[in-house]
């Protein structure tokens, strides 16, 4: 049996992620940032969980997506139902997962051709604490 490698054309990649890096299209991500399944990848501006605002999610809506996937960062949380109100008047598809669990998702969301966007929360690496 002959076997043939498939590998994804055109859109998005997401290829590893390390603590307080992603690594997309071969390039590694410092920051939050939003993965769309094609087009241009940028930066989110949210430096973490606890500053969220509805304005952030708002800003997903310039992408179309049908689906959004919010990386909530190293842990799964959820972001307050306010927040989501654009996405949800928009009718658009929401799901929190923590950043392994999203960037996971996506790729399999976004070699079937959906049209999913990745809110990625990178969130920094503690310091390392002395004693």
């Amino acid at each position: 049996m002959a076997l043939q490698l498939d590998t994804p054309s055109g859109g998005n990649h997401i290829h590893r992620i390390e603590p307080g890096c992603v690594w997309v299209n071969g390039q590694a991500w410092r920051e939050s940032l939003l993965v769309p399944w094609d087009g241009e990848v940028r930066p989110w501006g949210v430096t973490g969980f606890d500053v969220l605002q509805d304005r952030d999610f708002e800003a997903l809506l310039d992408y179309r997506p049908e689906l959004v996937l919010f990386a909530s960062g190293t842990r799964l949380r959820f972001a307050p139902p306010a927040l989501l109100r654009p996405l949800m008047a928009a009718g658009v598809g929401l799901d929190s997962m923590d950043l392994s669990a999203a960037c996971r998702t996506f790729a399999v969301l976004a070699s079937e051709g959906r049209r999913v966007l990745a809110a990625l929360l990178v969130e920094s690496e503690p310091p390392a604490q002395h004693l």
